[in-house]
């Protein structure tokens, strides 16, 4: 199993995002759109091959952090309702970690 921090999640979707908006802004096409075209097979594979990898690689790292994200979002919430059933809640700046199974 791996931990990996929020501000982890965060610099690697930051990092994601930056490079995907890159690719964006180069073809005209947002990364959704070229992602399905491209697990269809649907794209050249010439000469912009290496261009189409990187973009669906960081593509996926970005869908990936954002599920990252989201799971520990929704384990924050889940102690926040339950802190609200005993009063009131507390948002602390801690940083929350979230153990990933290696597949």
């Amino acid at each position: 199993m791996t931990t990996v921090t929020i501000s982890e999640i965060l610099d690697d979707l930051r990092a994601a995002d930056e490079i995907t908006r890159r690719y964006e802004r180069r073809y005209w096409l947002s990364s959704a759109d070229f992602y399905e075209l491209y697990r269809q097979g649907l794209l050249d594979d010439g000469e912009r091959l290496e261009d189409f990898t990187l973009w669906a690689g960081f593509y996926e790292i970005k869908l990936d952090r954002e599920k990252d994200l989201q799971k520990l979002s929704q384990i924050r919430m889940r102690h926040l309702r339950e802190q609200v059933q005993l009063g009131s809640a507390q948002i602390a700046p801690l940083e929350p970690a979230l153990e990933l199974v290696s597949a």
